[in-house]
């Protein structure tokens, strides 16, 4: 019989991470060192170049 394999993904630990809202329905979240201004202006734009 085969062996059921364990699934290697661990969850990132949000305490080691910082919330950056987008708008009220879209929230990431980013290292604690990086700009959340920063990070919200590049989620916006891939999110405009992706759309035709």
């Amino acid at each position: 019989m085969s062996d059921k394999k364990q699934n290697g993904f661990k969850s990132p630990d949000l305490s080691k991470l910082q919330l950056v809202v987008i708008d009220d329905k879209t929230r990431i979240y980013v290292d604690i060192k990086e700009d959340p201004e920063e990070a919200k202006k590049n989620y916006l734009e891939r999110l405009e170049n992706r759309k035709p």
